[in-house]
C-alpha cells in the first residue's frame, strides 16, 4: 500500500524570517542594495604610481614629488640584521624632527620598491611601525619628509627564507 507524501504548510519561523527579509530589502535606499551609506575614498588619494615603481628613487618622486634624500642620523630605525622569515620583518622608525609630515619604507630589491606610506598629521609622534614582506637581502630605507626636505636612514636586512619573489 502506498502513502502519499503529507502536505506540510511553511513554518511560522520560516515565514516570518522571509517576512524580516523583506521588510529590510524594502528599507534599504532606492538606489540599489549596493549603496553605503559612508561614501567610497576617491582613487585619486591612493599614490598608484608611487606604489608600481620598482626602484625607491621613482617611488619617492611619485610619492613627494622629489628623490633627494638627505642621510641623517635624526631619523632612527630598528630592523633585524638577520630575518628568518622575509614575509614578516618587523621595522619600526621614529625621527626627533617634530615637524614631520610624511614617512614611507622602500626596499630596494622588492618587486615593487615602496612598502608603505604615511601621512603624519601635525602635533603627532612620528614614530612607526609595520612589519614589511622582503623578497631576498635588501636594503631597507625609512623616508621621512620634513620642512619640504626628505630625510632618510637605511639599513641592510639579510633574508634567509620566505619572501615575496
Amino acid at each position: 500500500m502506498m502513502t502519499e507524501p503529507r502536505k506540510t504548510e511553511p513554518a511560522r519561523r520560516t515565514v516570518l524570517l522571509g517576512a524580516a527579509g523583506a521588510a529590510a530589502v524594502l528599507a534599504m535606499p532606492r538606489s540599489g542594495l549596493a549603496a553605503a551609506s559612508v561614501p567610497a575614498p576617491k582613487a585619486s588619494l591612493w599614490p598608484e604610481a608611487a606604489f608600481k615603481a620598482t626602484v625607491p628613487d621613482a617611488a619617492l618622486k611619485a610619492l613627494w614629488g622629489s628623490s633627494s634624500l638627505v642621510s641623517t642620523d635624526q631619523v632612527k630605525m630598528e630592523a633585524p640584521d638577520i630575518a628568518e622569515n622575509g614575509a614578516v620583518v618587523p621595522i619600526s622608525v621614529d625621527a626627533n624632527e617634530t615637524a614631520i609630515t610624511g614617512a614611507a619604507l622602500l626596499a630596494r630589491h622588492n618587486p615593487y620598491s615602496l612598502a608603505c606610506a604615511y601621512e603624519i598629521p601635525e602635533g603627532t609622534s612620528p614614530a612607526i611601525s609595520s612589519r614589511l614582506k622582503l623578497a631576498r637581502t635588501t636594503e631597507v630605507i625609512a623616508a621621512v619628509k620634513a620642512g619640504g626636505k626628505l630625510y632618510a636612514t637605511s639599513k641592510q636586512v639579510k633574508v634567509t627564507l620566505g619572501g615575496c619573489g
